[in-house]
C-alpha cells in the first residue's frame, strides 16, 4: 500500500497546528476564562463552517472564525472590544506547531514525496501560518477549500485535492487529528491516518481509519 502514496495530504488545525495556542491570550484578555473561550471558539468555528455549508450559504473561514469568537466571548458572559478582537484573530496566524512537524516534514521532502496542506482555512489564514512556522519551502502546495468554497467533508471538497495536484484516489495519504474530517476523506476513497493526539474513541460512522497514530511520527512508516 504505501509504495502506491504519491501524495501527503495534511489538514492544518489541530493536525500541524495547535488551535489551543490561542489559549494563553485568550486568558491575558479574560482572566481565569481563557480555557473555556477557546474550547468555545474552536468548537463553533466548525460548527458554522458544518452549518453554512448546509445551508449554502458560503462564507470564509476568516468571517467563521471571527464570528464563533464573538459568540465564544459571549457565552462566557464577557465583551469583545474591537482591539481584542484584532488581537485574538491574529493569534490564528501564529498558531504554534507541533514538536514533531518540522521533523517529519523534512523527511518525507527528503525522500521525494509530494506533501501538502489541504485545509478548510482560507488562504489569508494559512499562508501567513505556514510562512512564520517556516514551512514553506517544505510544502509543495497549500490548498484552500476556498478555491472551490466547499467546506470539507462534503466530496466536492476532497476532490478539489485530486484535481490540484492531479493525483488519483489511492495514490493520497490523508492526515488530520479530526475524527470527522478522518471519515469524510475515508468516505471519498483517500488513504486515512488519524492523528489521534487526544486518544478519543473512532467516530461512529462505519468508516475506520487505516492507520491511527498518537502523532506525527507514525507516518514516517509509509515513506
Amino acid at each position: 500500500m504505501t509504495n502506491t502514496i504519491k501524495a501527503f495530504i495534511f489538514d492544518a488545525y489541530g493536525t500541524l497546528f495547535d488551535v489551543h495556542s490561542v489559549m494563553e491570550k485568550c486568558n491575558e484578555f479574560y482572566p481565569g476564562k481563557g480555557e473555556a473561550i477557546s474550547q468555545t471558539w474552536r468548537r463553533k468555528q466548525l460548527e458554522y463552517s458544518f452549518l453554512r455549508q448546509l445551508m449554502g450559504n458560503y462564507e470564509t473561514f476568516m468571517d467563521i472564525t471571527r464570528d464563533a469568537l464573538k459568540y465564544a466571548v459571549l457565552e462566557n458572559k464577557e465583551e469583545l472590544h474591537p482591539e481584542k478582537e484584532g488581537m485574538l484573530m491574529k493569534q490564528y496566524l501564529k498558531l504554534q506547531h507541533y514538536q514533531e512537524v518540522e521533523s517529519v516534514l523534512s523527511q518525507l521532502k527528503q525522500a521525494g514525496k509530494t506533501l501538502a496542506i489541504f485545509s478548510n482555512g482560507s488562504h489569508d489564514m494559512l499562508d501567513p501560518l505556514v510562512e512564520q512556522a517556516g514551512f514553506t519551502s517544505l510544502l509543495d502546495k497549500v490548498i484552500s477549500i476556498d478555491e472551490v468554497k466547499q467546506y470539507k467533508p462534503t466530496p466536492a471538497s476532497y476532490m478539489h485535492v485530486l484535481k490540484t495536484l492531479d493525483v488519483k484516489r489511492e495514490e493520497v495519504l490523508f492526515m488530520s487529528s479530526n475524527g470527522w474530517d478522518i471519515s469524510g476523506a475515508k468516505n471519498f476513497g483517500f488513504h486515512t491516518a488519524w492523528i489521534n493526539r487526544n486518544k478519543l474513541p473512532v467516530e461512529e460512522l462505519n468508516l475506520t481509519p487505516d492507520r491511527i497514530y498518537e502523532d506525527l511520527n507514525g507516518i514516517l512508516d509509509w515513506k
